[in-house]
Parts: structure tokens; C-alpha cells; sequence
């Protein structure tokens, strides 16, 4: 990518041996591949290897988890918190591996609403919870810099499964303990 990126800072017009990009290119591969490291990892992977039997049949909730994306159309940041729950099923998860899911589809280019139903897919695949819900909330810099270049706008995607699907005393619930502030 090194060269490739060496063309494109030339067909932008800049030099690439002056003095401040002459290890431009080497530093935008290694951040690239750092920022869509997420290609190499399996979420199911890692949560099966952290399944706990633990008779817990309770929502359990991991709030504000930050992540960090790149919009797979126009190659910029997008940024902000996921929010997710399960019931569980017969066995728990690490809570640490929750949040390492996020960022397993989280480093990939990516649309939000395709992260959003990624993450509750690994859920529903290595949990088989009761039910499961991940809520986020980001915001776009292909929003922010360019195009309609609104500063203040937040998208939030949701997706929900089972009991978190079905029974709203549950989804309301999860709604409101993600959006209060306990602490």
C-alpha cells in the first residue's frame, strides 16, 4: 500500500519527499491496517473461548462502549458508544469480551447499521441468549466534513432478538438502564 499511497498524496497535488510526508505513507499503511484489523479476528472465536455455566437468568447490560469505525463509502471516521444486552441462556460471557466484539466489526469499513446487527448476531450465534439487544449511537465525519456537513447530528441504530424483541417490559427496560446514569 506504501506506493499506492505515494500516487495518491502526488495525484492530490502534494510532494511526497517533502520534509513532513516522507514517512506519510509508511504511517497511513500501518494505521489502515490497524484501523480494519478487525478482518483478522473472529468474534464467535472469542466469545466461545470465554463461556461461563453460571445459572444467571437476569438481563445483562454493557453500556457506553466506545468505538471507533470507518464509513466503508467515503473512507472516513465514524465514532461513538454501543450499548448491549442479553439474558442469558445457561451460560454467560466475559463482559471484556463484549466490548472486544465491538471492535472486532468495529475495525472493518463499515456502515452503522451493518456493525449494529453484527454484534447481535455473534451474540445470538455463540450465546443462544434469550433474548439480546445492541443499540448505537455515532457520529459521522462523512456528515460532519463534507457533504451536509451537520455538526450536532447523532445516528442511532438498534437491533433486538428474542426476549428483547418480543416482550417490551424487557426492551423498555434495557432502554431506560442504557439511557439512565446509575453512577
Amino acid at each position: 500500500m506504501v506506493e499506492m499511497i505515494r500516487k495518491i498524496l502526488m495525484e492530490l497535488g502534494e510532494d511526497p519527499q517533502r520534509d513532513g510526508l516522507v514517512k506519510t505513507p509508511e504511517r497511513v499503511d500501518r494505521s489502515l491496517r490497524y484501523l480494519t484489523s478487525g478482518y483478522q479476528k473472529s468474534a464467535e472465536e472469542l466469545l466461545n473461548g470465554a463461556l461461563f455455566d453460571v445459572a444467571y437468568d437476569e438481563m445483562v447490560i454493557v453500556k457506553d462502549i466506545e468505538l471507533y469505525s470507518m464509513c466503508e463509502h467515503h473512507l472516513l471516521p465514524f465514532f461513538g458508544k454501543a450499548h448491549i444486552a442479553y439474558i442469558p441462556n445457561g451460560y454467560i460471557t466475559g463482559l471484556s469480551k463484549l466490548a472486544r466484539v465491538v471492535d472486532v466489526y468495529a475495525r472493518r469499513l463499515q456502515v452503522q447499521e451493518r456493525l449494529t446487527t453484527q454484534i447481535l448476531d455473534a451474540i445470538k450465534e455463540s450465546l443462544n441468549p434469550l433474548g439480546a439487544a445492541v443499540v448505537i449511537e455515532a457520529k459521522h465525519l462523512c456528515m460532519m466534513m463534507r457533504g451536509v456537513q451537520k455538526q450536532n447530528s447523532t445516528t442511532t441504530t438498534s437491533a433486538f432478538h428474542g426476549e428483547l424483541l418480543n416482550n417490551h417490559v424487557t426492551r423498555n427496560e434495557f432502554l431506560k438502564l442504557i439511557s439512565a446514569k446509575l453512577s
